[in-house]
């Protein structure tokens, strides 16, 4: 099973759910999909081999060859690539790496050449996968893409996925066979909620929520999930116990055996689930 872990704001305790999950799920295999600013392994402390790096392919000119009739331009959705009083200017970093102008350029002037954007990383035991999006860089897809390549499909896997809505966060939920939601109560984290629960919803998959920071705020939160009919499988209260443990590297899971018990509860009952 791939469980697929997010929230729509950042700092909700997305990395938290994950982890824990990652420790106490026999042979499961943990990817930090954030590739932005990857954080699983402070608290998994995983033995990493080297760094592999990450390559995409973007347009290279022959000016010589080129005859500027600007097809290659009109062609491209991204705007990668101009055409000024018939000389090709390439973009390579808003290039999606689609290989249309390629295509469509009749003189043969465009070819195609490798571009490192990042690095992916994992464990001598394939435990542990993280990917590092090079600074500079505006997407780090291709990344996440590598990175769910890499992963065993027979064995389970924790995506913690990046924050927000957007193409990075559908990269990591596709294929998922389940989506965790996790937010906190306050009115940033449920409007950010709304926006990850519709995303959800668009991608047909099931769901369940976890509440982090639990506390006397919580109505609203109970509110959108009766509204929803979107489950809340787990709460985490406002603590400062695990504050502190969070803060020196450690996890829940880590420092009490009763959340061990209740994460492995929270996984059962997600595997039946999608057992159905």
């Amino acid at each position: 099973m791939r469980l697929a872990v997010l929230s729509g704001k950042g700092g909700t305790g997305k990395t938290t759910v994950s982890a824990s999950l990652a420790k106490i799920i026999p042979g499961c295999q943990y990817a930090d999909c954030d590739v932005e600013e990857p954080n699983g392994a402070i608290f998994l402390k995983p033995d990493l081999l080297e760094a592999k790096e990450v390559r995409v392919l973007v347009p290279e000119v022959d000016q010589a060859v080129c005859t500027g009739c600007g097809a290659c331009a009109r062609i491209c959705q991204f705007s990668a690539i101009a055409v000024v009083r018939k000389k090709v200017l390439i973009f390579p970093e808003l290039c999606h790496h689609c290989g249309a102008c390629v295509l469509v350029c009749e003189p043969g002037a465009l070819t195609e050449v490798e571009r490192p954007i990042g690095t992916i990383e994992a464990s001598a035991d394939n435990t542990f996968i993280q990917g590092r999006l090079a600074i500079g860089e505006p997407s780090g897809i291709p990344i996440i893409d590598a990175i769910k390549k890499w992963l065993d499909p027979d064995r389970p896997a924790v995506l913690d996925c990046p924050p927000g809505a957007g193409c990075s966060v559908v990269k990591s939920l596709e294929g998922a066979d389940y989506a965790l939601l996790v937010t906190e109560p306050t009115p940033f984290g449920l409007h950010d909620l709304a926006i990850a629960w519709s995303l959800v919803q668009r991608m047909g998959l099931p769901a369940g929520l976890v509440l982090n920071k639990s506390g006397p705020g919580n109505e609203p939160v109970y509110a959108f999930c009766r509204e929803h009919q979107l489950p809340v499988l787990l709460e985490i209260p406002f603590s400062r116990s695990i504050a502190v443990a969070y803060a020196s590297g450690q996890l829940p899971v880590d420092t009490d055996p009763v959340w061990v018990r209740r994460f492995t509860d929270l996984y059962d009952r997600i595997s039946q689930e999608v057992a159905g």
